[in-house]
Order: structure tokens, then sequence, then C-alpha cells
């Protein structure tokens, strides 16, 4: 049976992020043998997430935000999470499922971004200290974790374009509702996290999906694929 991947963004050729994805999940199918089919789905045809994504079985959060729906994003990551389906999440879509976890499992009812509302209530997702648009650095991965098992190692050199993350002070609240963050920078600032509970929730600030642009497959997004083939 083909399995699914609703790729969850507003689609645009513009961004290197959308044009390296199916090059990605081309080669992790490629790689992998997995039964695996995608379709990108706007975030404006996400009003209810259970009927508008039923045909799916896994979700992936796509970079290129803000999102122009920003609940139908919501919504999706929600689904993924309540209903046990495999679920991505790079850049903006990282960003996205912390917003999602604060409001619905953390009970941080007023959670907001800096990037759309920066005189929110509860900033989970804050302005970065510097810039990553278009930078480049290490990252490392907790033992253990769903990324250094996807990896095959303790680390990596990844690609980034954002200038928002996690915001420091709602880590404890975050790690209280169940969410394991399992990447960091050289210099000790969140950069991916998973959900221990799920059997594949994954949220990165880099976007590895570039890697394919090079001809590389991605090690998290063949992982993801894998996930989704095997229904774990």
């Amino acid at each position: 049976m083909t399995r699914r991947i609703a790729l969850v963004g507003d689609h645009s050729e513009r961004h290197t992020s959308h044009r390296a994805i199916p090059v990605a999940l081309e080669l992790a199918r490629a790689r992998s043998g997995a039964d695996v089919a995608w379709e990108w789905v706007a975030t404006g045809d996400i009003a209810d997430a259970g009927r508008d994504l039923a045909a799916f079985s896994a979700v992936w959060a796509v970079p290129a935000s803000p999102y122009r729906n920003t609940a139908g994003a919501l919504g999706a990551i929600r689904l993924a999470r309540e209903a046990g389906l495999p679920f991505l999440g790079t850049c903006g879509g990282f960003q996205h499922a912390l917003l999602e976890i604060a409001r619905d499992v953390a009970g941080i009812a007023d959670a907001d971004t800096a990037e759309t509302n920066p005189g929110g209530g509860s900033l989970v997702v804050a302005q970065l200290s510097c810039s990553l648009v278009e930078k480049v650095g290490g990252v490392h991965f907790a033992p253990g974790s769903l990324l250094a098992s996807a990896y095959g190692a303790d680390g990596a050199t990844e690609g980034y374009r954002c200038n928002y993350g996690l915001n420091p002070a709602y880590r404890a609240a975050m790690e209280a509702a169940g969410l394991r963050f399992t990447a960091w920078d050289d210099g000790g600032d969140v950069r991916g996290a998973e959900l221990p509970s799920h059997r594949f929730f994954v949220g990165v600030l880099f976007q590895p999906e570039r890697a394919a642009l090079r001809g590389d497959t991605p090690p998290l997004v063949l992982a993801f694929v894998q996930a989704v083939a095997s229904g774990r």
C-alpha cells in the first residue's frame, strides 16, 4: 500500500528548500525501496485537518514561514501528534511544532511567535540573537535520540535559513509537556526536538533537505520515509 505524505506549507519554487524536498524524498524512496508518495498541501486548504488530511499517512511541515494560514498548519501538526502519524518539521515547521505543543499540551494558551506577532503574550518562538539566514554550522545530537540514530553519528553540519527559534524561557515548560530537546549548535542553543512518546515526531531548525541538491540522501529524510513506510 502506498503511503502518502502531506507536505504542509505554501509551495513556491523560489524557496530552495521547496525545490530540495521532492528531490530528498525521491532519493530516500530510491534508497529505502519505500512505497511512498507525496503531495503539497497549502495551509489555506486545511480548515479541518482530520477531514482535509484524511488521505495522508504522514505530515512534513515545510520551511518558508509565516504560513498563510497558521491555524491550518497547527491543525496538521496536532493531527500528526494525536493520531500518531509520522511527523517531520523543518525550519518554520519546527517553529510551529513548538507553538502547537505549547498551546495544546503545555497549556500556554497565548503561546505565539515573534515572527508574526512580536507583541504577543507568550513568545515561545522568539527572534534569534544572530540571524541564521544562509548560515552553515555544527549540530550535536543527544545520545539515544532519533536524530542520533538517523545520522548514525553524534553530530552533523547543516544549513539554515531562519531568524526565529525556541525562546529559552519556555524550555522547561516544553520539557514538562513531554518534548525532548535533542539537538544543539556549538553554543548550546536548541536546534531540534522530539516527542519520545510518539513513534516519529521530530522537528529541527535546520534544513536537512538541502543536501539533496548536492545529490546526497539526507539522513533525517531517509529515517522519516522509512518510518512512514513501516508504520512505525
